[in-house]
């Protein structure tokens, strides 16, 4: 019973960690780039988008279709970079926890 216990507690503390890497995340920050920096979207570890800029240069209204495919560009890259902070961070808790869908 005494390492049913310990267990318990282990995992409480587990939990607890999780959750604070978890908020943690909120604060963290990448910046996905497309066009040699002409468009950069910034967001947090949580994938919401915080901040998109947009080099004047860059757009030009005969050519809306290359702004919208670098805003994608940067979009996805943003989210590559943001996928990979949250694995960096949440991965010490989860390495070895095959669980669909955790993070």
């Amino acid at each position: 019973m005494k390492n049913m216990n310990q267990l318990m507690k282990q995992a409480k503390k587990l939990q607890e960690d999780m959750a604070k890497a978890q908020e943690a995340l909120g604060s963290m920050t990448v910046v996905g780039v497309a066009g040699g920096d002409a468009i950069t979207v910034e967001m947090n570890g949580h994938r919401k988008v915080l901040n998109v800029k947009i080099k004047p240069d860059v757009v030009d209204k005969d050519d809306v279709e290359m702004l919208e495919d670098l805003m994608l560009t940067a979009i996805q890259d943003a989210e590559k970079k943001a996928e990979a902070l949250t694995e960096e961070q949440m991965g010490k808790y989860t390495k070895g926890l095959n669980i669909p869908g955790l993070f």
